[in-house]
């Protein structure tokens, strides 16, 4: 918190402000510090006096801006920044010999001696499960469409699918989405003519075709996402519930499907490109009778399924 912060602290977090909120006034910077307006404009005296040319204007649009070619010191992180980095990190699983744990161990080294003695203690004695179904994708992959969303541009992606099959798709590139720790490209994609959510880690090449885009407006990348994990693949499915839609709802992920109301019970429809895990990891945990109306490959599944379960019984 601001109010425990020391002078040197706060003269940082002024200088800070200043970076990032440019006319900024005393009342707000007094506001952003935590203290009375006459003790902001005291820190800008410490600034002023330390070299850094804090310029102000007078006036009811006035207030204090940095000069122009001023070079700010390095990003000073406070306690609660550094340990929440190092914990961001952790979160995302084990990264100690990896582009990012080779990045934190720098960051961590840059901090100052106190900051830096709790952050490493933390990295240290923290530990993180890796979580199995997270797939971390080739950083010059994210770049390439990134840059190429920024700049409105349509790729060609080349992308080889679970099964092993690969194709080359050119798509309108709209947003790219972490979901619990797997990297989906959310997009247009026109050899289908339809919404498209592609794993990021199982695009290998990403070239620009000339050709530009505008997004649909409004778009809500997470959302979308979400609503479209479950259609575009090779096996569709259909499974028709014997209960309410509010019952089966919460035992529905997104990438099984649409769930729909059908008379007193409901109906999930969608695709799937591995029938098998469909069966096993999604349909059998859900706690309600159904039947599997399509397609043939996921009754197919189910049917192996309830063999190797029903024998596990026999024996």
């Amino acid at each position: 918190m601001t109010s425990d912060l020391s002078p040197t602290a706060r003269a940082l977090r002024a200088l800070e402000v200043l970076r990032d909120r440019p006319g900024v006034t005393a009342d707000d910077l007094a506001a952003c510090l935590g203290v009375t307006e006459r003790a902001a404009r005291r820190y800008v005296g410490i600034l002023r006096e330390a070299g850094v040319p804090v310029e102000s204007t007078r006036g009811p649009y006035g207030g204090y801006r940095l000069g122009r070619g001023t070079r700010l010191p390095p990003v000073v992180f406070t306690e609660p920044e550094a340990l929440g980095l190092v914990m961001a990190v952790l979160d995302s699983g084990p990264a100690a010999d990896d582009l990012v744990g080779s990045a934190l161990g720098k960051v961590v080294r840059a901090l100052p001696e106190t900051v830096g003695r709790r952050a490493a203690a933390l990295r240290e004695h923290a530990s993180a499960v890796p979580d199995r179904q997270a797939a971390r994708p080739d950083a010059a992959t994210v770049s390439a469409l990134v840059a190429a969303i920024a700049a409105r541009s349509r790729v060609l992606v080349t992308y080889r699918g679970e099964t092993g099959d690969g194709w080359d798709a050119e798509v309108d590139p709209w947003a790219v989405v972490v979901r619990h720790g797997r990297w989906y490209l959310l997009c247009h994609s026109h050899r289908a003519d339809a919404i498209r959510t592609y794993r990021v880690d199982r695009i290998h090449a990403v070239r620009r075709t000339g050709h530009e885009f505008t997004p649909p407006e409004g778009l809500d990348p997470a959302a979308a996402v979400e609503e479209n994990l479950g259609t575009g693949w090779k096996f569709t499915t259909r499974v028709v519930f014997d209960a309410t839609l509010a019952e089966v709802s919460p035992w529905i992920r997104p990438p099984m499907g649409r769930l729909e109301p059908s008379g007193t019970g409901c109906v999930l429809v969608g695709s799937t490109n591995n029938p098998a895990m469909y069966a096993q990891e999604w349909l059998a945990t859900v706690p309600f009778a159904f039947r599997v109306e399509g397609g043939p490959e996921l009754r197919a599944a189910v049917a192996t399924l309830v063999e190797r379960l029903t024998a596990a019984l026999d024996r």
